[in-house]
């Protein structure tokens, strides 16, 4: 979307590209793509809650502690121009430990669902919000 500063768009072939290395390739990626950021952002899709390296980048940014966010995309058309379902939350099978509680990080990490069903308003209001969504997920982050 260009709205977070420094952040670059990954195609499928430069994933595809990533994942023909294997396992460490595919984290030395990502622990490259996390490298100076103070936020991870989770585009949650149909498909997105339970995948292996879904998982894996909430549990670094978590334990890194980085923010997190999530951001609920199924109203955005994909390439063919269709809209998906819309994906479960990826951050319910995360547990921490706090005073001796077990939390769900789901009941801190804040999921955002844009109030829309339109993809071109769906697209804006995420384009419009992203940065101080962004922001309130890194102050967020430092009360834990």
């Amino acid at each position: 979307m260009g709205v977070i500063e420094g952040n670059a768009a990954v195609s499928d072939n430069d994933w595809e590209t990533v994942t023909k290395g294997g396992d460490d390739a595919i984290k030395k990626w990502i622990a490259g793509q996390m490298d100076g950021k103070s936020c991870s952002i989770v585009l949650i899709g149909a498909g997105t809650a339970g995948r292996k390296w879904i998982n894996y980048e909430i549990e670094q940014s978590w334990n890194k502690g980085k923010g997190l966010l999530g951001v609920h995309v199924h109203n955005l058309k994909d390439n063919d121009g269709k809209q998906s379902y819309k994906g479960n939350n990826p951050f319910n099978g995360f547990t921490i430990t706090q005073n001796s509680q077990t939390i769900y990080l789901s009941t801190i990490v804040k999921v955002y669902d844009p109030p829309f069903t339109v993809s071109t308003d769906v697209y804006k209001h995420i384009s419009d919000n992203l940065a101080a969504w962004v922001e309130d997920a890194v102050k967020l982050r430092e009360k834990y």
